[in-house]
């Protein structure tokens, strides 16, 4: 019996039934035999070696196809699975996903793995490359699997297969000796493979609960390409310089201690003035753009969060305390101050909208094992607002926060990408006012002809979002503005304004931060900018370093004058080498250093050295102080 199958470019091939996408791959060329790697039938990822029942379209996945990262990535993940397994025996395995960077594998094993244990694999993958041994699929029966896996001693596919739903399809994979649990699709060989690098080595908990077993983690990644790898390995290098927790330390910025508690930030005299003009910035920009700065406490009654639905939906992210017997609950976010500012009158349709902005500090109970310097803390601060408005006033005012945030972006210099999320399982309201929320923000989006990403299921549990991926110098995406439709918290609060007929009726709610959590705003800026911030931004501006002490009183009156005019200038009398003076400031990352001897002196003028290496000789000092006051005013958005 045969059956039609259609090809990406709509021609129409005629095969036996039962044929594989191999075998189709065989019939156009060898050459495209050889460089397959997976299938797409119907539009979903396959084996080479699937049977092909029925009439189909199908499309074979090479090394220059965009799934082909993921199908390696996968296959990859289980070559490194298998060496382990040879080489520190006993080994349990666990799961092993491929993610957007790489891959990782988690392991429970006796041999405590380190970083010079990385080779070592690496070098077992290769060999077993070098044999090209042949991967099969075989699909198991729940029974089946059970007493495969139990008899193999692999406790965690067990759990696994008993997680499954009594419908799923269980299948599994085995390469030479080693089998594992898993819906795949892989490579038909491990010779396919071999563009890889492992990365590091992590602890992590089954499943993600600190309650379970502590597993052991290898991180690695992995491309079609010998190009695309070194390309990325690069990149991890320029990160691994730009950490913001390493020039975090080095710039004498912030410090996160075990005395203070984990994910809790202490600003040093640097940061916090780093910290200051960024927040300044915002408040001017928001005053600007029509909203009232307002103020809430840190705690409010549980019976608040209760109402909300927080204390339901959230309570495992919140920290709770007592006060004279009564339950408080430490706010993860600034909504409910808001509302009940907005509770605190009757509002006619003339006073909308309104839009309450607080640089909120807010706290939530984060895992240790996420907790990441600056970009996942448990205490941080939001620059939260909330949009009080009529539902004919929605358009406009989701427009008016997109424009705010493509002007941030410009002056921080990121490019971004959009997502709109969708209602997730674990929500609140009914269907009608989900799809009335999701819709508005679907809306504004393309009047404003803004392409966007749809991802199902990653809404707040009180609303649609519209969220704001910025991608910094090295291309990395990181999660900041996010826009939220909320037609649920009005109305759990019960909010109304004065309608022009007289009626009460209810407002919508916009939840919105531009920059998001301070603290990994910054955290992104210290790597965007390699520590190296534009003069508007640079804690300190310039340094004035007088040659000897005979040139010291006019390295006095340049520091005055410059502080005078606004200029954030320190003076570097010390009593050490100019050179190393000069190199200190570079390491720093100050735009200016300023040397003071003779010259500069007898021609009242000074001679900057640019943090890049530049020299400049002699700029009089009122034409400098001119050029560093122009630099260091804060961009207007």
């Amino acid at each position: 019996m045969s059956i039609r199958v259609t090809l990406p470019d709509g021609s129409i091939k005629e095969m036996e039934k039962g044929q594989t996408p191999l075998d189709l791959a065989m019939s156009i060329g060898s050459r495209l035999a050889k460089a397959a790697l997976a299938a797409k039938i119907d539009g979903q990822l396959a084996d080479l070696s699937t049977p092909l029942a029925t009439d189909a379209s199908v499309a074979i996945i090479t090394s220059s196809s965009p799934e082909a990262v993921e199908v390696l990535r996968h296959s990859t993940a289980h070559l490194m699975a298998q060496a382990v397994k040879n080489l520190f025996a006993p080994v349990k395995v666990a799961i092993g996903p491929s993610t957007d960077d790489g891959f990782y594998y988690d392991f429970d094993m006796a041999h405590r793995l380190t970083p010079e244990d990385l080779p070592i694999i690496e070098k077992e993958m290769e060999r077993i490359v070098k044999e090209n041994t042949p991967l099969s699929r075989s699909v198991l029966s729940r029974e089946e699997a059970l007493k495969i896996f139990g008899e193999m001693g692999e406790g965690y596919k067990v759990e696994l297969v008993e997680a499954l739903p009594a419908d799923a399809v269980i299948s599994a994979y085995r390469q030479g000796d080693f089998l594992d649990l898993c819906r795949g699709p892989h490579v038909d060989a491990t010779g396919k493979l071999g563009h890889f690098k492992l990365l590091s080595v992590a602890g992590a908990y089954w499943r993600g609960d600190e309650k379970n077993a502590m597993l052991q983690r290898i991180y690695g990644t992995a491309f079609p390409t010998k190009e695309e790898l070194e390309k990325r390995l690069f990149a991890l290098e320029e990160a691994k310089k730009r950490d913001h927790r390493k020039l975090g330390r080095e710039l004498d910025l912030f410090s996160i201690e075990e005395e203070a508690g984990p994910g809790f930030v202490i600003w040093h005299p640097k940061g916090a003035l780093l910290r200051t003009m960024i927040e300044d910035w915002e408040r001017k920009e928001h005053l600007k753009r029509g909203y009232s700065i307002v103020m809430g406490p840190q705690i409010l009654r549980k019976e608040l969060w209760e109402k909300s639905g927080h204390y339901d939906n959230y309570r495992e992210n919140m920290y709770f305390t007592e006060v004279d017997g009564q339950e408080y609950g430490v706010k993860p976010m600034n909504c409910l101050s808001h509302m009940i500012i907005y509770k605190s009158r009757i509002r006619s349709y003339r006073d909308l909208p309104l839009r309450y902005f607080e640089l909120g500090t807010v706290h939530r109970h984060e895992k240790s094992g996420v907790l990441h310097g600056l970009t996942r803390v448990r205490g941080f601060t939001q620059d939260d607002a909330h949009i009080l408005c009529t539902p004919e006033q929605l358009e406009e005012e989701i427009t008016s926060i997109l424009k705010f945030v493509k002007d941030a972006m410009a002056i921080f210099g990121f490019e971004y990408d959009v997502q709109l999320s969708t209602r997730p399982e674990k929500s609140i309201g009914d269907t009608a006012t989900w799809d009335r929320a999701t819709d508005a923000l679907r809306h504004a989006l393309a009047v404003n002809a803004i392409k966007y990403e749809t991802c199902e299921g990653d809404g707040a549990f009180y609303g649609p979002k519209i969220d704001i991926k910025l991608k910094d110098s090295l291309d990395r995406q990181w999660q900041c503005a996010t826009i939220q439709a909320d037609f649920i918290l009005p109305e759990r609060f019960d909010l109304t304004y004065v309608a022009p007929d007289g009626e009460r009726r209810r407002p919508v709610m916009l939840h919105r931060v531009i920059l998001g959590s301070i603290e990994r705003f910054i955290g992104i800026l210290i790597e965007h900018y390699a520590g190296a911030f534009p003069t508007w931004l640079a804690p300190v501006q310039a340094v004035v370093m007088p040659i000897t002490d005979k040139h010291a009183d006019f390295a006095k009156e340049v520091t005055a004058l410059l502080r005078e005019n606004g200029v954030r200038a320190e003076l570097d009398g010390r009593n050490e080498k100019l050179g190393y003076k000069i190199r200190e400031a570079r390491m720093e990352r100050i735009p200016y250093s300023l040397v003071i001897g003779d010259q500069e002196v007898e021609a009242r003028a000074v001679s900057p050295r640019l943090r890049t290496g530049e020299e400049e000789k002699l700029v009089p000092l009122d034409i400098f102080v001119q050029r560093v006051v122009k630099e260091g005013k804060p961009p207007a958005a």
